[in-house]
């Protein structure tokens, strides 16, 4: 009998750090993807990584961010195609917030939750507004 090849969704975790209403966005360059607009503190799990642990690694990793795991919250699920986004939402931290990746980022900023940089990457901008509404499960990029 032949073996069955499953598909294999790939992970990806985003980081909702928020203050006094404010969402610390940072401006994406040289990636590849939507450089010039502002997405969330983010990256892909890493094997035997959970969610929690990922972010917190991400967090430093990019932004000098220090992160406990009972601070964060998973507040939405959002699959777009093959990936599951997971993002954590987070009002306690420790450490400056520092631009630890200038080869990525050009722009690290506070953003009121109602007044959204137009050049934003479009699925953080619906995580946002799904953060808003306490979606906590949601699809991205489907053809209707």
């Amino acid at each position: 009998m032949a073996k069955i090849e499953r598909f294999t969704f790939l992970a990806a975790v985003y980081l909702i750090l928020i203050k006094d209403g404010k969402v610390l966005l940072l401006r994406r360059c040289n990636t590849s993807y939507q450089d010039g607009n502002y997405g969330l503190v983010s990256g892909h799990l890493e094997g035997g990584e959970t969610a929690k642990q990922g972010i917190i690694r991400e967090a430093y990793e990019e932004a000098g961010i220090i992160l406990n795991p009972e601070d964060l919250e998973v507040v939405n699920i959002m699959q777009v195609r093959e990936y599951f986004n997971i993002f954590l939402r987070a009002e306690k931290w420790s450490g400056d917030i520092i631009n630890k990746e200038l080869d990525k980022c050009d722009d690290l900023a506070w953003y009121d939750l109602n007044g959204l940089p137009k050049n934003i990457v479009p699925e953080i901008k619906f995580a946002l507004e799904n953060d808003i509404k306490k979606l906590q499960y949601t699809e991205f990029g489907w053809a209707d």
